[in-house]
């Protein structure tokens, strides 16, 4: 028998013998991530853990903010694990794409870790389909950390485990201290995420990471209205703060009639929880700017007309931030005019966060 024959021989002993252990892949256990802790949910324990909106909300809400509610826009997945590598498996509800926005914000995953009181990007999870496994991370020193797993902003899920090698903890994150309420932002496509290059990347959520408070995204695509019903929904939230941002979707709506019944409602079943108004940027392309394309401001007079009425009666706990304030002046921050990319994520994240501070006493 020829040397490389005897060699072939005892490599195939050893690898099906199991003794070549180097040459053997880890055996992943595989935890369901409802069994973790999931958060962004304004109304946790319903029947589908991945919508945004209460089952009852079905045939009350326009049929399809019924159907963005299954987006999963802002909600995540807290957990702790001493893992050296964090493995995902999940299945989208449907293959979706857009023509300006990436898939891994439509339909992929994001990996934040906490590091020294700060939440720090570590992976993203690129999806390939609408069946998805991937390894996020590898080689980290066996030590337990605090890892968020942020969901996809523009599609839903119907199957989501988080892996880890077997012998490796994973447990969920400890709860939020007795108290904590979250942010809550209600809102359009651009509160949703839009176009948002990964989850983490979307205001509301950035927001939440920096005041280290929990969020819950009401971003609705294309259907941020303040119907009656919506508003009735929303006071139904213990928040530490609402902060609402619908402008960009109801030029076509009675904006003054449907914000002063928000208003009214949050401040009869919310009392002491202030409010932060967000008006409208308009389109911030450069033809718009210079005056080719004059700008809708009607939108923002209305709000504005709500907010002075409403202003008395609030006691400082209403904010409005003008809309010219959010967003750059070198027309570099939005897709397309109107949806931010991530730089513009970060941008209206800094214009709001001092209300938000102030608003929160901090």
């Amino acid at each position: 028998m020829t040397a490389w024959r005897v060699l072939f021989t005892m490599l195939t002993i050893l690898v099906t013998t199991g003794t070549y252990a180097a040459e053997s892949p880890s055996e992943i256990r595989w935890v369901n991530a409802t069994s973790l802790r999931v958060e962004g949910q304004g109304w946790p324990g319903e029947t589908r853990p991945f919508r945004r909106l209460p089952d009852r909300a079905e045939g009350k809400v326009p049929d399809k903010v019924w159907e963005l509610s299954g987006n999963c826009a802002g909600l995540a997945v807290r957990f702790v694990s001493d893992s050296s590598e964090i493995h995902v498996r999940w299945t989208v509800s449907a293959p979706f794409t857009m023509n300006h926005m990436a898939d891994t914000g439509i339909s992929g995953l994001d990996l934040y870790v906490r590091r020294d009181g700060e939440w720090r990007w570590m992976a993203v999870g690129r999806p390939d389909g609408v069946e998805n496994e991937k390894l996020l991370v590898s080689g980290l020193p066996r030590e337990q950390r605090e890892l968020m797993l942020s969901l996809p902003l523009y599609n839903g899920l119907t199957r989501l485990e988080i892996g880890v090698p077997a012998g490796c903890l994973i447990e969920p994150a400890p709860a939020w201290p007795e108290g904590t309420k979250p942010i809550v932002f209600y809102g359009t496509s651009i509160v949703q995420g839009g176009c948002a290059s990964r989850p983490g990347m979307a205001y509301p959520a950035i927001l939440g990471r920096r005041l280290g408070l929990p969020s819950v995204n009401l971003g609705f695509s294309g259907n941020g209205k303040t119907e009656p019903e919506m508003a009735d929904l929303l006071a139904e939230l213990d928040a530490a703060v609402f902060v609402i941002d619908p402008l960009p979707n109801m030029g076509a709506v009675p904006v003054e009639e449907r914000i002063t019944y928000l208003l009214d409602v949050l401040r009869r079943k919310r009392p002491g929880t202030p409010v932060i108004l967000v008006e409208s940027y308009g389109n911030r392309g450069e033809p718009a700017r210079s005056g080719r394309r004059p700008e809708d401001t009607s939108v923002n007079e209305e709000m504005r007309r709500a907010y002075q009425k409403a202003k008395p009666l609030w006691g400082g706990l209403l904010t409005l931030v003008e809309g010219r304030t959010l967003l750059g002046e070198d027309c570099e921050d939005t897709v397309d005019g109107v949806h931010p990319t991530d730089l513009g994520f970060h941008r209206l994240a800094d214009a709001l966060e001092p209300a938000l501070r102030k608003a929160l006493g901090r």
